[in-house]
């Protein structure tokens, strides 16, 4: 029976090994991530064929794409919190319900999200200030993944939901069977066929359809730990509201942040499409490297989930703190490789000296940050949206974003210095404290606050998981 799939893996992750238990769930989850971002480096590599301008092109329109689906993201985190701890409460029937109410719900509303990313993409383009060379190819590649955004939240759902019932196994089998079909089908659509970037689209758009389609039939077969059928998919406005009130702000949460990187992406452009370009390729080699540590922060959920719904508060505050020292070491780790290897890698995927030449300032003033942001700041917000504390994470996130991403990158690169005036000993003196100049009127400026608000970001997160105020259930009690 499916209860009996859900108690054996419930009774390891309440009570078995933090360790051992997190290397269980997270082994899938890392090969997933590792999995799709070799899909994202040979999408990257394929397209690097093509120039400087269509290689930019994925990563110009994913802000955009994540801001609109990111609001799904925050109600599919909320549907996951009140799975997980139904299940570690031991309520499966209503386990069951939450998550076809879920599904229902993520279907509905992605329909919406697909239109309104296609009426919205000529704008949000102009407003990032896409230089001409890449927006056409921008606006191809984004028309075609938008009209697959119903297909793309489908499969989120259905990952979610296996993963807060601690199967980690499944969605990454059917994750690999889809990335495959990405990689085979990228060069047949982007050269064979001549389609360009827009081929590139259109074989992410075919892949997500077969893992969609593929996730419905295992959710309603009745062979996976969670079973969906005609009565649990009925729209439920009662759990729709109580996954509104948690997963708003959590969505809210997710689509600032998503925006804020349009906005950011407007700061970089600044600079042009080189120094974009540069940023590109280094964040999608560091992904490759740091998809241990993203996996690990993945199965941590499931295990908080779980635990918090026990109130077994204590052990779940120990899975968080371990999680983060592990996510500390493997993204520094990271870091180190890319930083030795820059130059070699580099020129895999764009053998243009301007672009390598941007990359040190990458490396030099942002990525050197990441072992904050992967250990501590992704760990704790992940523990605060597991355990249903969405408000938390969304404050998190757009403070780390809005309130020091995005301010100290424009402060950095583009405000020469600022005077203050202040009166000492009766005599007013005036200090002139330089910004930008102090990189150059550069780049350098933009990756310097980058770097910052992940360190400061951190600092914060990590004062406000030690205060303890996450530890508490969202489920009802009865």
């Amino acid at each position: 029976m499916a209860s009996e799939k859900i108690q054996k893996m419930r009774d390891q992750i309440l009570n078995g090994p933090i360790e051992k238990t997190l290397l269980v769930l997270a082994g899938p989850l890392i090969v997933n991530n590792l999995v799709q971002v070799v899909y994202n480096i040979t999408d990257t590599f394929w397209l690097g064929k093509l120039g400087r301008e269509a290689l930019s092109a994925p990563g110009t329109v994913w802000p955009i794409i994540g801001t609109l689906m990111a609001l799904g993201m925050g109600f599919a985190t909320a549907g996951f919190a009140f799975v997980g701890q139904y299940i570690g409460a031991e309520k499966y029937e209503k386990a069951n319900r939450s998550a076809g109410a879920l599904y229902s719900l993520m279907l509905l509303f992605s329909t919406a999200t697909a239109v309104i990313s296609l009426a919205v993409l000529p704008y949000a383009l102009h407003f990032m200030k896409v230089t001409p060379n890449v927006y056409p190819y921008a606006k191809a590649y984004a028309q075609v993944v938008f009209a697959g955004v119903p297909l793309s939240f489908a499969f989120m759902a259905f990952s979610a939901l296996m993963r807060a019932s601690g199967d980690t196994k499944t969605p990454v089998k059917i994750s690999m069977l889809t990335v495959g079909m990405n990689i085979v089908l990228d060069p047949i659509f982007i050269f064979f066929l001549g389609l360009g970037v827009e081929g590139a689209a259109i074989a992410t758009l075919l892949s997500n359809g077969v893992g969609a389609i593929i996730g419905a039939r295992i959710l309603t077969s009745g062979k996976a730990s969670l079973h969906l059928t005609r009565e649990t998919l009925k729209p439920d406005f009662e759990f729709y509201s109580r996954i509104f009130h948690v997963g708003l702000p959590s969505a809210v949460g997710q689509s600032a942040n998503s925006f804020g990187f349009v906005v950011l992406t407007r700061v970089i452009y600044g600079y042009g499409d080189v120094v974009y370009a540069a940023y590109t390729i280094t964040t999608r080699l560091v992904n490759f490297i740091t998809s241990i540590a993203r996996g690990v922060s993945m199965a941590m959920g499931t295990m908080i989930a779980q635990n918090v719904g026990a109130e077994n508060y204590d052990r779940a505050k120990k899975i968080a703190e371990r999680a983060m020292v592990i996510n500390f070491l493997i993204a520094s780790s990271a870091i180190i490789i890319v930083g030795l290897f820059r130059v070699p890698i580099f020129r895999v995927f764009l053998d243009d000296p301007a672009v390598i030449a941007q990359s040190e300032y990458v490396l030099k003033y942002f990525l050197i940050s990441v072992p904050f942001f992967n250990g501590i700041f992704v760990v704790v917000t992940r523990t605060f949206s597991s355990a249903g504390h969405t408000k938390k994470s969304m404050i998190l996130s757009m403070l780390r974003l809005w309130g020091l991403r995005i301010p100290l990158s424009y402060v950095f690169g583009y405000v020469p210095a600022i005077m203050l005036s202040l009166t000492v000993l009766g005599h007013e003196v005036s200090i002139r404290i330089p910004l930008a100049e102090l990189f150059g009127m550069s780049s350098k400026g933009v990756f310097f606050g980058m770097g910052m608000s992940n360190f400061l970001a951190a600092l914060v997160a990590f004062l406000w998981f030690m205060r303890g105020s996450w530890m508490k259930r969202i489920i009802e009690e009865k």
